[in-house]
């Protein structure tokens, strides 16, 4: 049972603007203050500046491939299952301790309102990831509908915010810019840019976003825009109304900007709004979190039973419950401040893994991988993305990474013993391999497999053009052959589909190549005939790169569709003709052709080209 398809673009802008507006706002800028005085505005900009190529590469991925798990599905196609379960363990794991650490500062802001020794910051945490666990359960879009609340209410009282503070800037605060040198700048960019790591989240969700080739970018541009300018603006303003002093000595430096500008009621008021911006960062981050779990059980990477989805919700009850569990317990008996610092790290490796596996499965060239939205500058901006989170993350210190690579090295020796990871899959990895070496090292099931998430992304259903040519016998010949060797060849295919001696076969193909020729145009032949009692259709498909001769002094034919159906079939006959037709002149068709690999990918060329000829 699939997921159902139900966030819109406002859907996909909240939940990822929910997964970015919060501590990195609320709470950072009090902290990175401290290293870099004024100059946090820049970076600020800097960090956003960061994100940008993991922006492009999981908009690109998300688009060809629309599943559940996100960083955790890519890294499994394009580098195989081992680091699939790096990927996968490391992205759930990280989300959560995000989400925990944004409900613990619900309970930072709320339990100090109650007189009650049971009512601890913890408790009150752990009440609220229990209250968002049983909300995802019941349906992802009343999760998304109060993300879409909370989200623009917040961004409603954060607009006010810098709109009223503009006109009480005091200039000298920003004197001076850089206290502590220019590299402070750069060093606080680097802390600062995880905040917008919520962005990527997104991607976790991709396979219950309706039309996600336009709604997943849409929503996630739209949503770096919107915060990035909130981020800098809100920082700008609030470092024109604090000064240094008054910087020094808060955590909440928006909520007492608030209050120079209206009192006691502005103050509340940007509690209120801190409030808010951690319930949609602990929401949407368990959202995503959740659907790492059951990807991963779809590949046997954990127990079946993850991938259970509710009939009547449409939601994978058992991994939001898991989450959730894990969740509750990280709040209640974990340090969450050094394990933060870890789910950092290990979020920064995610980043490197997602431009990784944008590199490899666009030079796989795999012909059903097939993006509606294709990273700029590729590869490039990968590249410098990979170099910069690297360094990033030697910044980070030794207590992190040694952390990370623990957790790394306990999900190698899982995925060693105790999946499925053995059992060898194909991957993009392995196509690129194949491609320099030019052997047969695996089953050709990636490019199958991408073009079923391509159907289902785009709500395809298959006509019986399709079918036909989903079961129809596939020839790569690898040495030039003759007409007459061709018949030979499609009459003892042909003989055992419909029952008939290849003789009979043979002169029909001859008699219909008499009457007219085949070869329609240069380098392609569609070879047809009428035979059989009974309604039935077949078409065999044969590519030769070397040639096949059909008549002295022309050029070989590289590629030819043979039909063969019964009187009853004349339209079906017709419209098959009318369709090859087509395919043969569509640019993905005549670009791929001749460039694939594999029978299956040979196949998979001509459904996704008949696909795109139907408009789909």
């Amino acid at each position: 049972m699939s997921l159902k398809k139900s966030l819109g673009i406002l859907d996909v802008f909240s939940l990822a603007s929910g997964a970015m507006i919060s501590s990195g706002l609320f709470i950072l800028p009090a902290i990175v203050y401290l290293e870099a005085g004024p100059g946090i505005i820049i970076s600020y900009i800097i960090g956003a500046a960061i994100i940008i190529p993991s922006l492009f590469s999981k908009a690109e991925l998300a688009t060809a491939m629309p599943k559940a798990g996100g960083t955790y599905f890519f890294v499994d196609k394009s580098m195989g299952p081992l680091l699939g379960t790096i990927a996968g363990f490391t992205g759930w794991l990280s989300l959560i301790l995000k989400s925990s650490f944004a409900l613990i500062g619900i309970g930072i802001f709320a339990a100090p309102y109650f007189n009650n020794p049971l009512i601890t910051i913890n408790t009150v945490a752990a009440l609220f990831a229990l209250i968002f666990g049983i909300l995802n359960t019941v349906s992802v879009k009343h999760t998304s509908r109060l993300q879409t609340t909370l989200v623009v209410f917040l961004i409603s009282i954060l607009g006010l915010y810098i709109i009223l503070g503009m006109g009480r800037i005091n200039v000298h605060n920003f004197v001076p810019f850089v206290p502590h040198g220019k590299m402070s700048i750069i060093t606080v960019s680097g802390i600062i840019f995880i905040s917008f790591g919520g962005l990527t989240k997104i991607a976790a969700v991709a396979e219950e976003v309706k039309s996600p080739g336009k709604v997943i970018p849409a929503g996630m541009f739209s949503a770096f825009i919107v915060v990035t300018l909130l981020y800098v603006l809100a920082v700008f303003v609030t470092v024109g109304l604090l000064d240094p002093e008054a910087f020094a000595s808060t955590l909440t430096p928006l909520s007492t900007g608030a209050g120079i500008i209206l009192g006691k009621p502005g103050f509340f008021v940007l509690e209120a709004a801190a409030l808010m911006a951690f319930l949609t960062t602990g929401n949407g981050g368990l959202l995503a979190a959740s659907r790492n779990p059951m990807a991963m059980a779809k590949d046997g990477l954990l127990p079946g039973f993850f991938t259970s989805i509710n009939r009547k919700t449409g939601t994978p009850v058992i991994s939001i419950l898991a989450t959730t569990a894990i969740m509750i317990a990280f709040i209640l008996f974990l340090d969450l401040e050094h394990l933060v610092k870890v789910a950092s790290a290990m979020m920064i490796i995610l980043f490197i893994l997602d431009n990784l596996s944008l590199i490899i499965m666009r030079e796989s060239k795999i012909s059903s991988y097939k993006p509606e939205f294709k990273s700029p500058l590729y590869p490039w901006i990968q590249i410098i993305g990979i170099v910069l989170y690297i360094f990033v993350l030697i910044e980070m210190g030794s207590y992190p990474l040694i952390l990370t690579g623990i957790f790394i090295a306990i999900s190698i020796i899982w995925a060693l013993l105790f999946s499925g990871v053995r059992n060898k899959k194909d991957s993009a990895l392995i196509h690129i391999v194949k491609r320099i070496t030019a052997k047969e090292m695996q089953s050709d099931t990636l490019s199958g497999e991408l073009k079923d998430i391509l159907l289902e992304r785009d709500n395809i259903v298959a006509d019986r053009f399709d079918q036909i040519i989903a079961d129809a016998v596939i020839l790569d010949l690898q040495e030039e052959i003759s007409r007459d060797e061709l018949f030979k060849t499609l009459a003892d295919i042909f003989s055992r589909q419909f029952n008939e001696p290849e003789e009979v076969i043979i002169k029909l193909l001859e008699a219909r190549e008499k009457e007219s020729t085949t070869v329609i145009q240069p380098g392609l032949a569609i070879p047809h005939i009428v035979i059989g009692s009974k309604a039935e259709f077949e078409i065999v498909v044969v590519r030769s790169k070397k040639g096949i001769r059909f008549k002295e002094g022309e050029s070989p034919v590289n590629t030819v569709f043979a039909l063969a159906g019964s009187p009853e079939e004349r339209n079906f006959h017709l419209q098959a003709l009318m369709a090859i037709a087509q395919i043969v002149q569509n640019s993905f068709f005549k670009n791929h052709w001749m460039k694939a690999k594999s029978t299956t990918d040979l196949k998979n060329i001509i459904l996704l080209t008949e696909r795109s000829r139907r408009g789909v």
